[in-house]
């Protein structure tokens, strides 16, 4: 679960708010369909999530909040047609739907399940400072992550809400189990681990092809290396094409553990059409 998500059930097991969705959109937008942001009471009671922020976003915090303060108010949900340009003087010149639905601690479970859609799963096998630095660039974004090593105390106490830690020895292990779909990152402190891992998820590809993007950390010469010993191992150069080697998008050279986070996460939101 994402921490936007996790902050909301946690704060709305106390307090009631309102749940401000983007519906239907046309056109230039902020969001799209799917978006959300909660509205507490109170002028500083601040959102989680968002819709685009601007005026939109104002607005809509300004009924949520009016809605939460009146005693009167009789509706649970109700909708608002949005024209960006003559309504708001917004410039994007789009058209949207705007949901409203109160809410409370009974609504937890269901909001869990309806606001975590659209998650995609990502099995991460390393737990070094790249691995670390992937963790916290993925935190605010729809994935769900299976973070996995060899080594025992690699993982940190705390991990965010969208983390599950696992580990695995031997590591390659692991990939029998990895969701279907999955994007797969390969990472591990070892070159010989990274290489069974990439077998693995070949064998898996060729036994049930589910899985999504893999991408395995490394140079130009790494993976030549690794093609000459997988095709010792009997797969095919259109098996091995499925591997991303190097990982990340062309053009960042930096290698620093948070730029090469932030160019595996943009590649990941660009396989997936994020």
């Amino acid at each position: 679960m994402s921490e936007a998500l996790e902050t909301f059930v946690f704060r709305l097991a106390s307090e009631p708010a309102v749940l401000v969705s983007v519906g239907a959109t046309r056109g230039s937008v902020p969001r799209e369909s799917g978006a959300w942001m909660a509205v507490f009471a109170g002028a500083t009671g601040g959102a989680i999530g968002t819709i685009g922020g601007g005026h939109l976003e104002w607005d809509a915090m300004r009924q949520a909040r009016e809605a939460l303060a009146s005693a009167s108010a009789t509706a649970d949900r109700w909708t608002q047609p949005v024209t960006l340009g003559p309504s708001l003087g917004q410039c994007c010149g789009g058209a949207l739907t705007l949901h409203f639905e109160r809410v409370d601690a009974s609504h937890i479970a269901s909001l869990r399940e309806r606001l975590r859609e659209g998650h995609s799963p990502v099995a991460l096998f390393g737990g070094g400072h790249v691995g670390h630095a992937l963790v916290k660039a993925l935190a605010p974004l729809p994935f769900d992550v299976t973070w996995i090593d060899s080594r025992d105390e690699v993982f940190p106490a705390d991990v965010p809400t969208h983390v599950r830690t696992e580990h695995s020895n031997p590591v390659q292990a692991a990939v029998r189990d990895v969701p279907p779909g999955a994007s797969v990152l390969i990472m591990s402190f070892s070159h010989a681990e990274d290489l069974d891992i990439v077998a693995a998820c070949l064998q898996r590809l060729r036994e049930h092809h589910d899985l999504g993007f893999i991408g395995l950390i490394g140079s130009a010469t790494k993976w030549a290396t690794f093609r000459s010993r997988l095709r010792q191992r009997g797969y095919s150069d259109e098996e091995m094409a499925r591997i991303t080697c190097p990982i990340g998008l062309a053009g960042i050279a930096g290698k620093a553990p948070a730029v090469i986070a932030a160019s595996v996460v943009a590649q990941l939101l660009q396989t997936i059409g994020a």
